[in-house]
């Protein structure tokens, strides 16, 4: 049933998500990126200038996400209803529009080269069960259930999280574990995180990691 209902929902929250998006300027997106907007600090001093992140501090990767997803998680920290001090410090002074035009900017970003790290060949083929099989004996859906083929995305709401950094998968899902993060769609992500182990986050992050950025099937590249 929790599968199903995922699905079930992906063409009604793609509906609403993308008509709500005004038209974003990537060039006016790119000022407040590099310099900031004279209150924040421009999003390069965290995300470097290619935009993709540091994985030992937590720093995500931008490029490759959804223009959608990418508004809709800085007017969450905006708002507090995603919860990071620093991001709530440097985003609050943002309009709509220039949200809209940061968005535009990291989406429209060619997607960097991501390194890839050793990793145990236990430890992948256990991600690899997960993101790809889950474990339905214990209600555990596969991560691919919702963010598509190759966890390449689908939707603003269900963003590619292959190629992206081992450090910040492994933090998000710590967060939906334990009730500090809860901004996902019908909170799917937390009855998801809550069923795994320790182990298995780091599985999961870790293969995820080590998979390329693959094209999205939905949303700005």
């Amino acid at each position: 049933m929790f599968k199903t209902s995922a699905f079930g929902l992906l063409a009604g929250l793609t509906l609403s998500g993308g008509a709500a998006l005004a038209a974003g300027n990537a060039a006016e997106g790119e000022k407040i990126a590099l310099q900031g907007d004279g209150v924040g600090a421009p999003c390069v001093a965290c995300h470097g200038p290619d935009g993709a992140g540091v994985d030992e501090a937590g720093f995500p990767r931008l490029p490759g996400l959804p223009a959608e997803y990418i508004a809709k998680q800085i007017r969450d920290y905006k708002s507090g209803a995603r919860n990071n001090p620093i991001m709530q410090a440097n985003l609050s002074s943002l309009s709509e529009q220039q949200i809209v035009d940061v968005a535009a900017y990291y989406a429209g970003m060619p997607t960097p080269v991501m390194p890839v790290k050793s990793v145990p060949e236990q430890t992948l083929a256990l991600g690899e069960k997960l993101v790809t099989q889950g474990d339905w004996s214990r209600h555990l859906p596969a991560c691919e259930s919702c963010h598509g083929p190759g966890s390449a995305g689908v939707d603003a709401s269900f963003p590619g999280i292959a190629g992206q950094h081992a450090t910040y998968i492994r933090q998000q899902l710590e967060a939906w574990r334990q009730g500090v993060r809860a901004n996902d769609p019908l909170d799917i992500m937390s009855a998801v995180a809550e069923r795994l182990t320790e182990a298995e986050i780091d599985a999961v992050a870790a293969y995820l990691a080590a998979q390329p950025v693959k094209p999205s099937q939905g949303g700005a590249q």
